[in-house]
């Protein structure tokens, strides 16, 4: 697998599964991994930009659920990870939650370790 080049947030402010939740997780995930991380606010200018990221890798409707995330990889590879629950924000935790016990995350972390050293 590539090196994890960035995370990418597509969230809106006024959204609770993304504020603080969703943004603060995956900002410490970065910082943990040495990963960028990019936020796509879709009240902003940068909505053209959420919505084809969206569009390309993720869970796509015209109405689309956020919080999403993605991992953008060194060879420019994207990959969905997240989205956040309609169930309610529990459940959105619960996602995050299981991500950061997930083996694909143990991954992360063990790549990351070895080019630090």
């Amino acid at each position: 697998m590539d090196r994890l080049k960035a995370i990418h947030v597509v969230y809106a402010r006024w959204c609770p599964h993304c504020v603080p939740l969703t943004v603060d997780s995956m900002e410490n995930v970065a910082k943990e991994l040495g990963a960028a991380f990019v936020l796509h606010d879709i009240d902003s200018e940068e909505a053209d930009e959420a919505d084809e990221l969206v569009k390309k890798y993720g869970d796509w409707s015209d109405d689309y659920l956020i919080p999403q995330v993605f991992l953008e990889f060194e060879n420019g590879e994207f990959r969905h990870i997240l989205t956040g629950r309609p169930e309610g924000v529990k459940f959105t935790r619960k996602a995050i939650e299981d991500f950061l016990q997930s083996k694909f995350y143990r991954t992360l972390r063990e790549q990351n370790m070895g080019t630090k050293r």
